[in-house]
């Protein structure tokens, strides 16, 4: 019912983002970042929260100047997420939020200065156990790469992240992850696979700026999920010109569908025709909704008719098979009861919730039970 993925990871340094591991055998994180205005403690606060309750395990925030460092100040003081501060140029803002508590710093070594600056930033981060993310961006290289390739390719991509890495690398630092992103799939693909052979650190996945939610959750699902299939990827951002909570969501639900990581229900539903015995769309819009809350991992079937219902329903946790006169239920694979098409999501709902919790408690038994042994 819960078949493991087939998928062998890329073997990576692990690192640490305040409490969430990134890289070696850790689980796949999903982050966003913030669009609030830094300096508006409040308003960036309560996205955060947003943020972390849909399940994001990291949250990136912007801090483009002192002003914003003193907010992240603040910010900090009142979230409990891992923060990645995300900093240009300027290493007296790296500084700065090194001390307020930032878990990893966004910052390019080579963009930062003389060599000194660079070495006092990697100082900060030695001591007090902050990694480092080089983020390279097609749309940002340098005026060198854009003189020597011309336009940009994977391979100026790459090109860029290593000299930032051979900074780190000549002060000894070997905590940071890497990303090399671009808006076009094919570019930003062929550039992660080509540092994947470089490097032995984590690699941060992204689509950058891949367009509103319809269109950049296609390109995201596509160049990551062809990533990740081939084992490439230790921590994801899907960067949509939407809500950063829906990017969390379609984080999972990449993951999801290549069973590398679960976060709350996976839902198998039909797209309906005439054999259909109740509405499966207003059906599946209405649990959707209403369910959002759950993080316990579990498959939920919602099939209208009995053609492919059954066999769906017997290899999921909870499962709803259109029928006449009436609809059936399944649990944990097995017809359980019948119920009608009237208040039936009322009905449906609570089934689930109650399963849900089920699988929580048993999970945590076992949990309990490792720890015991261990």
């Amino acid at each position: 019912m819960h078949a493991p993925s087939p998928i062998i990871r890329r073997q990576s340094r692990k690192i640490w983002v305040g409490k969430v591991p990134v890289g070696g055998d850790a689980p796949i994180s999903v982050q966003s970042m913030t669009n609030t205005e830094t300096c508006d403690v409040d308003a960036t606060v309560a996205q955060i929260q947003a943020i972390a309750e849909a399940g994001a395990d990291i949250v990136r925030v912007s801090v483009p100047s002192m002003d914003a460092a003193e907010a992240f100040k603040q910010i900090r003081q009142r979230v409990d997420v891992p923060l990645v501060a995300d900093i240009h140029f300027d290493h007296q803002i790296a500084l700065a939020v090194a001390e307020y508590g930032v878990d990893c710093l966004r910052i390019n070594p080579g963009n930062i200065g003389r060599m000194e600056k660079v070495q006092e930033v990697i100082h900060s981060a030695r001591d007090k156990g902050i990694p480092i993310r080089i983020g390279v961006n097609a749309g940002s290289l340098g005026k060198e790469l854009q003189r020597k390739y011309g336009e940009p390719t994977a391979e100026a991509l790459v090109e860029s992240a290593m000299n930032h890495v051979e900074l780190l690398d000549r002060f000894n630092y070997p905590d940071f992850k890497v990303s090399v992103k671009a808006s076009d799939v094919f570019m930003a693909v062929d550039a992660y696979r080509l540092l994947a052979k470089k490097i032995d650190q984590p690699l941060h996945l992204g689509i950058t700026e891949a367009g509103g939610f319809r269109n950049g959750t296609v390109k995201s699902a596509i160049g990551l999920g062809l990533l990740l299939m081939e084992g490439i990827g230790d921590t994801i951002r899907i960067s949509l010109a939407a809500d950063p909570v829906q990017e969390v969501k379609v984080g999972f639900d990449i993951l999801k569908s290549l069973k590398l990581r679960s976060n709350g229900i996976n839902f198998i539903a039909c797209p309906s025709c005439s054999r259909q015995n109740f509405d499966v769309i207003a059906t599946m819009n209405e649990l959707e909704m209403r369910l959002e809350d759950i993080r316990q991992p579990m498959d939920v079937a919602i099939i209208g008719c009995v053609v492919n219902g059954p066999g769906e329903a017997r290899e999921a946790d909870v499962g709803l098979t259109g029928a006449s006169p009436n609809n059936l239920i399944y649990l944990d694979g097995k017809p359980n009861h019948k119920i009608d098409n009237k208040d039936f999501v009322d009905h449906l709902e609570q089934v689930i919730r109650t399963k849900a919790s089920e699988l929580a408690q048993s999970a945590a038994a076992a949990d309990a039970n490792i720890i015991a042994k261990n």
